[in-house]
């Protein structure tokens, strides 16, 4: 397992130095997570390879693909799948602990139309996902990397959002962002705002309400209850 990086260049375009965007957590598996593993892998788990993906041999069905980088331990990306059987999901994490999770969890659940994969996102997506193919690439409470001199491993950057961009599809594909860091948030504006090819879909100033397909986790419940803001942002592939 790699980990996801972004790269620095200087004005001229000379790589500089990669930047690590998460701190690798990898944890030791419980005996749940590990049966799950080996039991789920086989007909829910993609194994990395350089090679594009075809959707429909992997879902088995024309559905919308909904692709969501860092479930964490799965919960709410179960959730959505199993309330959205008209939909397809793919999680990639590099948490092999929550990937063992969120394999349990679905196979719980009865869930089919889910399918993760335990690899630095920047590269499955470089290599693996198609272009103009993706209805919702999902962004959920990522690492804040909240001190200032950390704010360059934050993932949302220019060059990401130009990934993104050339996997969503045109005029429909949409990136979801979630946030309990204000700073964070207003730093995905400001990112997002200059992006080619996006567009703020909210109505009324940058952030949109929760909306229904993002289940409210305990975690999020309990920081309401706090007075902590969560605040959600949707941008649309334009051109």
């Amino acid at each position: 397992m790699s980990e996801v990086t972004t790269n620095e260049y200087t004005e001229d375009g000379k790589l500089v130095r990669k930047i690590r965007s998460f701190v690798r957590r990898e944890g030791r598996l419980t005996k749940g997570q590990e049966s799950a593993m080996n039991e789920c892998w086989p007909t829910m788990g993609i194994d990395y390879t350089p090679e594009l993906l075809n959707w429909k041999e992997v879902f088995g069905n024309d559905n919308p693909v909904v692709l969501e980088i860092g479930f964490g331990m799965g919960a709410s990306l179960v959730e959505m799948a199993k309330n959205a059987p008209e939909k397809n999901f793919l999680g990639i994490e590099v948490h092999s602990p929550g990937v063992g999770a969120c394999l349990g969890t679905a196979r719980d659940a009865g869930v089919t139309n889910l399918r993760v994969m335990c690899h630095d996102a920047v590269e499955v997506f470089e290599h693996m996902i198609p272009d103009s193919s993706l209805h919702t690439l999902q962004l959920f409470f990522p690492d804040p990397w909240h001190k200032a001199r950390h704010h360059k491993r934050r993932i949302v950057k220019a060059e990401f959002a130009e990934m993104v961009r050339g996997k969503l599809q045109l005029e429909t594909g949409i990136f979801h962002m979630a946030t309990d860091w204000e700073n964070y948030a207003e730093h995905m504006i400001e990112v997002m705002n200059v992006a080619p090819g996006f567009e703020n879909i909210a109505e009324d100033g940058d952030y949109i309400a929760r909306p229904d397909e993002r289940p409210l986790t305990k975690f999020e419940a309990r920081g309401h209850r706090l007075g902590h803001g969560v605040w959600d942002i949707k941008y649309k592939r334009t051109k």
